[in-house]
């Protein structure tokens, strides 16, 4: 571990005071004691000539044997062993001097260091922090620290990193929420060919889960050959790339818009492909039916206006001339224009009902009523094909809902049941509640539905038998009618049908209708 600056200094300045004080030492343990003996030396020289001085001074006689013995006798030098002892006690005292003065020398160094290092060593921490993405680290600042700028640049910077982070945190955040909840499928593939990114709708899609896809070579994927084919184009091309395609997943065709391009990160280098796949099957079978649709408007509106352009004309030619034939094209025209009125309102009123903001007129309704008045306008046509009538009902259901609309509903689903079955059967009405819903069933013996035609009988002008619902009178709009009104409802309504045994249709109504 990286010692504190405060620690470094300290060692550093330690290590430099004792050197120069144990050079110091050993420079004054070597000349002191040569400068003690030659003092003692001095001395002794002065003493020597003041005794002499001294005694020439007072005028003592003495004689040449007597002064020589008093010079004698004065200590010149010192011996040996006294001079040792006073070289050890310099040393000890020179010694006790330096420790002495190493351990103020280092005291005051401390405290200067501590005022200075400490602050830099807590903007190393901080730094440090920094460094492993702890943005939340701060500095201390002391406005007295000589390093208070150099603080607050680091404060500032930690702020401005927080703030980056928590922008860039963010926009991740809304990146992932956004990939995640998009409609439309999507994966990026990394360069290398594996699987760097994938969206729920792609797992949902392919009905595959996360673990399998993730960080796996696309390759593996088991993705249809006509996907593969596209990503190799882009990888190939690196360029943006749009497709329209029908592919089989899980048994089933897709019309699919695919749309890649490549990934360019920083710098340009290229990070890989993004794939995304627009499910546009729903648009395609709308279009469809715009098209069916219109081809369906104009033929049943060609046919009456055939008709009556056609027998208008014979009558112009001539053949009103003659009574029977007059009135039998005149009942002919009269018939065709009443067809062609019955369109043109069942077109109106589809167009009204499909009108964003259609609503009801939500009253508490009995489901009773509703099934007599509807069978009572029904019966005529019951008895021209001599089919018998059956109401079961276990009790009266009464739900919140548009009467006459009902009515409307009950009363076309029983005309239909009534258009697709043979004479001298059987059509049963049955009324039950089930869930906090009224239930209405309509039971014929007619000639049935295949299942595949089952999702279709609700398309405008989709006939099962065209030939039996012209004769009829019918529209082909009278079941598209039906569909919105019970949806309008909050309603839902279900079909049951074997070919050749007959058809069940179920209307399912809530008895209170949601705030």
């Amino acid at each position: 571990m990286m010692k504190s600056l405060k620690a470094r200094l300290l060692i550093a300045f330690g290590f430099l005071y004792g050197t120069a004080l144990a050079g110091l030492g050993f420079i004054l343990g070597q000349l002191f004691p040569v400068y003690v003996e030659d003092s003692i030396r001095s001395n002794s020289i002065r003493s020597h000539d003041n005794i002499l001085r001294a005694i020439e001074k007072q005028r003592i006689d003495l004689t040449a044997d007597q002064e020589q013995a008093i010079i004698n006798a004065l200590p010149l030098d010192f011996g040996g062993n006294e001079f040792s002892d006073i070289r050890i006690r310099l040393w000890i005292m020179l010694i006790i001097t330096l420790i002495i003065t190493f351990i103020l020398l280092m005291v005051v160094t401390s405290r200067l260091i501590k005022n200075l290092a400490q602050p830099i060593d807590n903007v190393t921490n901080t730094a440090l922090e920094l460094a492993k993405g702890n943005y939340r680290a701060r500095a201390f600042e002391n406005v007295e620290s000589p390093t208070i700028q150099l603080s607050n640049a680091v404060n500032v910077l930690a702020r401005n990193l927080q703030d980056i982070m928590m922008i860039r945190e963010m926009e991740q955040e809304r990146l992932k929420t956004l990939i995640e909840n998009m409609g439309s499928a999507l994966i990026m593939i990394g360069k290398e060919g594996h699987v760097s990114i994938v969206n729920k709708a792609f797992l949902e899609l392919f009905d595959v889960p996360y673990s399998t896809v993730y960080k796996q070579v696309f390759r593996e994927l088991g993705l249809p050959n006509e996907l593969e084919q596209f990503v190799d184009h882009v990888f190939m091309t690196e360029i943006t790339y749009r497709k329209q395609m029908q592919i089989e997943i899980q048994q089933e065709f897709h019309h699919m818009e695919v749309y890649g391009a490549p990934v360019i990160g920083e710098h340009g280098h290229w990070l890989g492909i993004v794939i995304i796949m627009h499910d546009i099957s729903e648009l395609k079978k709308l279009e469809q039916i715009r098209k069916d649709f219109v081809a369906n408007v104009s033929h049943e509106l060609r046919t009456p206006i055939t008709s009556i352009k056609g027998f208008s004309e014979t009558l112009l030619d001539g053949a009103y001339k003659e009574q029977g034939t007059l009135l039998s094209f005149l009942e002919i025209i009269n018939k065709e224009s009443n067809r062609l009125q019955m369109l043109i309102l069942d077109l109106l009123e589809l167009s009204k009902i499909e009108k964003h903001g259609f609503t009801v007129n939500i009253e508490r309704t009995s489901l009773k009523d509703v099934i007599v008045r509807a069978s009572e306008m029904t019966v005529p046509r019951l008895e021209e094909k001599n089919i018998s009538f059956e109401a079961e009902i276990e009790q009266d259901v009464v739900v919140e809902g548009d009467a006459n609309r009902l009515i409307q509903v009950v009363m076309n689903l029983m005309t239909n049941a009534t258009t697709y079955s043979p004479e001298n059967t059987k059509i049963k009405v049955k009324l039950y509640e089930q869930n906090k819903s009224g239930v209405i069933e309509i039971i014929d013996e007619g000639i049935g539905i295949e299942k595949p035609e089952i999702p279709r009988i609700f398309e405008r002008f989709y006939r099962v038998d065209r030939a039996r619902s012209r004769n009829s009178g019918g529209t082909g709009l009278g079941l598209a009618i039906v569909k919105h009104l019970i949806e309008a409802h909050h309603g839902k309504i279900q079909v049951e049908s074997e070919v050749g045994k007959g058809t069940t249709m179920r209307v399912i109504l809530p008895t209170k209708q949601p705030n």
